[in-house]
């Protein structure tokens, strides 16, 4: 009886072992099994970073679909870009703008028999783009050329509402201007630093394109401190960055803003041959916009300071040809006498390259940063000189020469012109001593007095024109018609006349 107790036990023990030792192996084999799968998934995720897809060990050859999730670097990007979104899309308004425009028609066969001449008629035209909220008592930026002639300006929220706007001050050297509409507790976006745009970040561009409601794009920067030759006016500042973001008629005004939602331009142009987008976009870098912003509020027009230079960008011949050993700053020509650049020290044939604390590689880099300051500020400005650094303290000063804040309208607005001093290489050629050439001429008094872009002025009223500002002093002092004396590049002498 006791062999046959014993037997049963053993028998039983035996069982029991294998029993417990099947268990282990199955745990085991599935442990293994879950581990390398979390393994292959884990592997082909560092491989690519937008994966959603895991490899099934168990099922050789199947492949099972898994989300990657918000963790995963799409998911991250696509949830910036979200939260971008809603943080800018109700800040960006739709502008709407009317102006009435005078136009003369007549027939040209009943005027030569019935003396019947032309007639005058008007007609309304209307406009659209778009502004960004930049504060929530209702300041909104928007550019210069979506208000220019605007006789009457409508600002429409994304909520639907509407609101008149008052036009607060417009630069079109930046093209540029500010509104302001009569409402508080406003949507609106902060602003970046935009000197710390990356060239392949994602961006978003929100405007109102085709007089859509607030529509968003994306796309990356494709590249910083870009001069299309967009801005004509006088002392025109181009540093745009350029987007591959969509951007259509209508988005101009609008916002450009980071994977935070933060303002960094403002949509400006599009590069096209068709008058839509195809390809290329560029937006007004947001440090330049609120520079332009904060002197309209405080001064009602903008400060901008000058160094007296004439500088033009380095290439591999030139460089070649002036013993230059970097392609990198701005070479400088020419120097106003008593300007900024001249009172610090800095010579021509000097190449600047740095700005403070930033390099400087091309001429719209220097604009972009110089445009930031207002006359009187002091900057620290380094410039190559036989290819070595050295570091000058310049004082800036404003247009008119000196380091004061200028109030009230600039006289030379009205003159429709751009002015450079002339070269001592003229100078030679046309046996004179002096005179501020015009390189540019827009509409304006000189231009209706039959004055030609070329023309070397050498006095006004009988004073001696040595400087711009001996131009502003003669406009400021005459109290009726005013008398220019000068000479064409070709030597031909003219005298012109026209009212202040």
């Amino acid at each position: 009886m006791e062999k046959r107790k014993l037997f049963i036990n053993f028998i039983a023990g035996v069982f029991g072992g294998l029993l417990v030792l099947l268990v282990y192996t199955i745990s085991t084999n599935q442990n293994t099994s879950t581990i390398q799968q979390r393994n292959n998934y884990e592997q082909i995720e560092q491989q690519n970073g937008f994966v959603r897809k895991a490899v099934d060990s168990n099922q050789s050859g199947t492949i099972n679909s898994q989300t990657a999730g918000l963790s995963s670097p799409v998911g991250m990007l696509e949830n910036e870009m979200v939260s971008a979104a809603q943080k800018t899309v109700d800040a960006v308004v739709h502008v709407k703008t009317a102006y009435v425009q005078q136009y003369s028609y007549g027939n040209p066969f009943l005027e030569y028999f019935f003396g019947q001449g032309s007639q005058r008629k008007s007609q309304p035209v209307v406009g659209s783009g778009s502004g960004v909220i930049i504060s929530d008592d209702g300041y909104i930026v928007t550019n210069n050329h979506v208000i220019d002639k605007a006789q009457k300006i409508k600002v429409v929220l994304n909520d639907k509402r509407e609101f008149d706007a008052e036009l607060v001050g417009s630069d079109p050297g930046t093209d540029i201007a500010l509104l302001k509409i009569d409402e508080n507790n406003l949507p609106h976006v902060k602003a970046a630093n935009s000197d710390n745009v990356q060239i392949g970040e994602w961006v978003l561009a929100v405007g109102n394109p085709f007089n859509l409601t607030s529509t968003v794009t994306a796309g990356i920067v494709s590249a910083k401190a870009r001069n299309i030759n967009l801005l004509r006016e006088n002392y025109g500042i181009e540093a745009f960055i350029q987007t591959d973001a969509a951007v259509n008629p209508g988005n101009s005004g609008g916002a450009l803003v980071n994977r935070k939602g933060e303002l960094i331009g403002i949509n400006t142009a599009i590069a096209s041959k068709t008058g839509s987008f195809s390809g290329y976009s560029f937006a007004v870098p947001v440090n330049i916009a609120m520079k332009v912003v904060e002197d309209l509020i405080e001064f009602g027009q903008v400060q901008r300071a000058v160094m007296g230079i004439m500088i033009h960008d380095l290439n591999e011949s030139f460089a070649a040809e002036n013993d230059i050993e970097t392609l990198k700053g701005v070479y400088i020509d020419n120097i106003s006498e008593g300007g900024a650049a001249d009172k610090a020290g800095i010579e021509p044939g000097d190449v600047i390259v740095r700005i403070g604390t930033v390099d400087i590689k091309n001429v719209a880099q220097l604009q972009e940063q110089l445009s930031k300051f207002r006359p009187g500020d002091r900057l620290k400005v380094t410039v190559l000189r036989n290819n070595r650094e050295v570091e000058k303290d310049v004082i800036l000063q404003n247009k008119m020469g000196s380091t004061e804040i200028i109030q009230g309208e600039d006289p030379l607005v009205n003159l429709g012109a751009q002015f450079e001093q002339v070269s001592d290489k003229e100078k030679k050629l046309l046996n004179i001593s002096h005179g501020m050439k015009i390189v540019e001429l827009e509409s304006g008094k000189l231009r209706s007095s039959g004055i030609h872009e070329g023309f070397i002025i050498l006095a006004m009223n009988g004073m001696k024109i040595v400087t711009e500002n001996d131009i502003r002093q003669v406009i400021e002092q005459s109290k009726g018609g005013i008398m220019v004396e000068g000479i064409y590049p070709n030597g031909m002498k003219a005298y012109y006349a026209f009212g202040k």
